[in-house]
């Protein structure tokens, strides 16, 4: 099947041991080997050198199929869906190659870009220690996860030991994180600490993934924004407070959320765990400060709901161009991104894996400067996760438009229900409802 972008596909922007290959003579096609005789496939990539999961992947699959060989192939970070859709285009796409998120998944299905794993993740989704709901398309399957990170808030538990203040329990709705944000702020002005109660980054799924996560039947794709309003007008509240730096003070200073949190001058942050390994590598180069921390459950929007977050998986495709025996080595190969092996291999370097066994949950809590208690245990592998890019058609147009609604709504350029009827009427007038 050849891929044939459309408009709205021009992207701008289950076994637990190893599995290894057990390739049959019949196929559609005698596979490429390359001098040594082995079966090689290619793997698309980014920023390869700053990235180490791409080659503990590789490493490990290699390791278990020596039989076979995977040559990353890079791409620009920024760039990818868009070089990455030019090759497709082009009949030279490699062999497999990663999601980021959830955006795209749909365009390049309903291109014919991915071959179906539905067979291939049949047994998976009896296993209670992966999830793959949110890669659910119509009832099939077209990519595998080997990460899932999810949402939770960091906070400095030596923060709230100056400010006097108990830390979290787990139980906070979002009114008791904005409340406790500027409780804090206020207490830490006599202590030697220089820090706002809490920092919310300036992205849009701060306010809006979060909303459609926790509301009950809210749906990107139904037109009604409403349900964002309540979490816009909370943060607003927090700028005018002082609690937390503003939109503006952010995008125009180029704050990054790492500085935030790792040198102290915030509390709280909500944020994704892959900063788990970020944080713990920049305390041993001495980019971030020692000091104890934890994790905690995203606030709810009411109290007694959830813990309900979210996060899109990051998965592997295999190109739907693929048969015979290289398709059966790259069917191997994905085999092993969602085992226990490859996840503990993820684990090892601070990396939020697909596969949350025990033990490898074990394998992340026992890393040099992780958090020992139980609720950040709780935060990180005991929470409902819904996707930040519910999977449609118009998902991408959509979440393009919102990002402008969001910066609207922060900069206080509009009142809330102001920028959000503008959003719905835009979204309506461009055939993006439901």
């Amino acid at each position: 099947m050849t891929f044939t972008p459309t408009r709205r596909s021009i992207l701008g922007a289950a076994a637990l041991s190893v599995p290894t290959l057990a390739l049959a003579s019949c196929g559609g096609g005698e596979a490429e080997r390359n001098a040594e005789g082995k079966i090689e496939l290619t793997m698309a990539a980014w920023s390869i050198a700053t990235t180490p999961e791409f080659e503990v992947i590789v490493d490990g699959f290699e390791a278990a199929n020596p039989d076979a060989t995977i040559v990353l192939k890079e791409y620009s970070a920024d760039d990818y869906d868009t070089q990455l859709t030019t090759d497709l285009s082009a009949n030279s796409a490699p062999d497999v190659f990663p999601l980021k998120n959830l955006e795209p998944y749909f365009y390049y299905q309903s291109n014919g870009a991915l071959a179906d794993l539905t067979d291939q993740a049949s047994s998976l989704r009896e296993d209670g220690n992966i999830e793959l709901d949110l890669l659910d398309l119509d009832g099939g399957i077209y990519a595998l996860p080997y990460r899932q990170d999810s949402w939770v808030v960091y906070y400095n538990k030596e923060m709230f030991a100056a400010a006097g203040i108990d830390e979290p329990d787990g139980s906070w709705t979002w009114d008791d994180f904005a409340d406790m944000a500027e409780e804090l702020t206020g207490a830490l002005e006599g202590t030697d600490y220089q820090a706002k109660g809490a920092y919310m980054h300036n992205w849009q799924s701060i306010v809006q993934s979060f909303a459609l996560a926790q509301t009950d039947g809210a749906d990107l794709a139904s037109g009604d924004l409403s349900y964002m309003a309540p979490y816009y007008e909370r943060l607003l509240a927090m700028q005018d407070a002082g609690s937390t730096e503003t939109f503006s003070t952010v995008d125009s200073q180029s704050l990054s959320y790492q500085a935030q949190f790792g040198t102290q001058k915030a509390a709280m942050m909500p944020m994704g765990t892959w900063y788990i390994g970020t944080l713990l590598a920049q305390r041993e180069s001495g980019d971030a400060d020692e000091f104890e921390w934890g994790m905690a459950p995203a606030p709810q929007q009411t109290s007694g709901a959830g813990p309900i977050t979210f996060g899109d998986p990051t998965t592997l495709a295999i190109n739907a161009e693929l048969s015979g025996e290289k398709l059966e080595a790259a069917q191997s190969f994905l085999d092993y991104i969602v085992s226990e092996d490859c996840s503990k291999a993820l684990a090892e370097i601070g990396i939020t894996p697909s596969y949350f066994s025990d033990d490898v949950v074990d394998t992340i809590f026992s890393l040099d400067g992780m958090p020992d208690d139980e609720l950040s245990r709780t935060a990180f592998a005991d929470t409902q996760v819904e996707a930040e890019n519910p999977i449609g058609e118009f998902t991408n147009d959509i979440v393009t438009i919102l990002e402008d609604t969001h910066s609207e709504i922060l900069t206080e350029s509009s009142p809330v229900d102001v920028a959000l009827t503008k959003a719905e009427e835009q979204l309506d007038n461009e055939g993006l409802t439901a």
